[in-house]
């Protein structure tokens, strides 16, 4: 592939994520939502313990599989009311305008992935002025190429896990962060343009004539958070057995 493919497939996701970022609901505030979830298991105390460290250190396994598959929930009604996708224009990656439905969609995806790493005790992906720094930003192109069954973002992921474990934020060298997180923003854009549609639409979003909402939730949505919450649960288990 050239540089300048490579750049425009980067370019094409880089676009989704700013704009799907734009939307009000997408920034997860930590301690807002570790709060709120966590009163329905915890003490006062407790909520304190958990937003300073790990909510890890205060519920159990079951706990965190209740709350993440209610904010799972959550997540597949509100896409469920995203209008019908009857088919993205052609060349949209090309002329640089986002239909409504795609940034609908990864905000969701975005909101719904933040929600579920907190509550796996990941720290805020905001830095001190609350705001998504280049290094978040990289951290979510690992977790949506994850969502998405790319091999190489599972793997960057399972590497980032150990520094997140060891510091009380993410202290992973940028360099390689970045060189990650290019190589899987290539990947996702590549999947987003039409020669990606045509051959694995499923990994992104499903234009078979016109969709209902169901088909979305089903054949989309619905195994991208699966699969997000099996990734976690793995790097859970790495952590409770000493890795």
């Amino acid at each position: 592939m050239s540089e300048e493919n490579q750049e425009k497939n980067v370019s094409v996701w880089n676009r989704v994520l700013e704009t799907s970022l734009r939307l009000p609901f997408v920034k997860v505030n930590r301690e807002e939502f570790l709060t709120k979830e966590l009163t329905k298991f915890c003490t006062p105390m407790e909520v304190m313990t958990a937003l300073d460290d790990s909510p890890l250190k205060v519920l159990n396994k079951k706990e965190i599989d209740k709350l993440a598959n209610q904010c799972i929930s959550y997540h597949l009604t509100m896409v469920c009311g995203t209008s019908a996708l009857m088919g993205l224009p052609g060349g949209w990656w090309m002329a640089g305008t986002i239909p409504t439905d795609l940034t609908q969609f990864y905000g969701h995806i975005l909101s719904l992935m933040q929600k579920l790493i907190y509550l796996y005790g990941w720290p805020s992906l905001t830095n001190v002025n609350n705001q998504l720094d280049d290094e978040s930003l990289n951290i979510m192109t690992l977790f949506v190429g994850a969502m998405m069954g790319n091999k190489l973002a599972v793997e960057a992921l399972s590497k980032v896990v150990g520094q997140v474990s060891k510091n009380a934020g993410i202290k992973v060298s940028e360099t390689v962060m970045a060189q990650y997180a290019i190589k899987i923003a290539q990947w996702i854009g590549i999947n987003m343009t039409k020669e990606g549609f045509a051959k694995g639409v499923g990994k992104v979003l499903p234009l078979v004539g016109a969709p209902i909402s169901a088909t979305i939730t089903y054949y989309t949505f619905r195994p991208m958070a699966r699969r997000l919450k099996k990734h976690l649960d793995e790097l859970y288990d790495m952590r409770h057995e000493g890795y």
